[in-house]
């Protein structure tokens, strides 16, 4: 089950990226900002259950920078 989880984490995260270096979706967009969260706090987890210290502080970093730039986004964008 948790390989599962990992496999999941990182193909969320790959294909954002993927999309992102062939243009098509911008590394602010909601999306590809809630893509990486997600897959990397998949990531984070496994590793903390796994008690992968070095991964756990690679993927929960990623996953929080990326909440971060998601919040600020949303906040910028202008009222309807």
């Amino acid at each position: 089950m948790q390989s599962s989880i990992q496999v999941a984490g990182a193909i969320i995260v790959l294909a954002a990226f993927v999309l992102m270096q062939f243009n098509r979706v911008s590394s602010d967009a909601p999306s590809y900002l809630t893509a990486n969260a997600v897959g990397s706090g998949l990531l984070a987890v496994t590793a903390a259950l796994g008690r992968q210290w070095g991964f756990l502080m690679l993927e929960g970093v990623w996953a929080l920078v990326s909440l971060y730039g998601l919040v600020v986004r949303l906040r910028r964008r202008p009222s309807a």
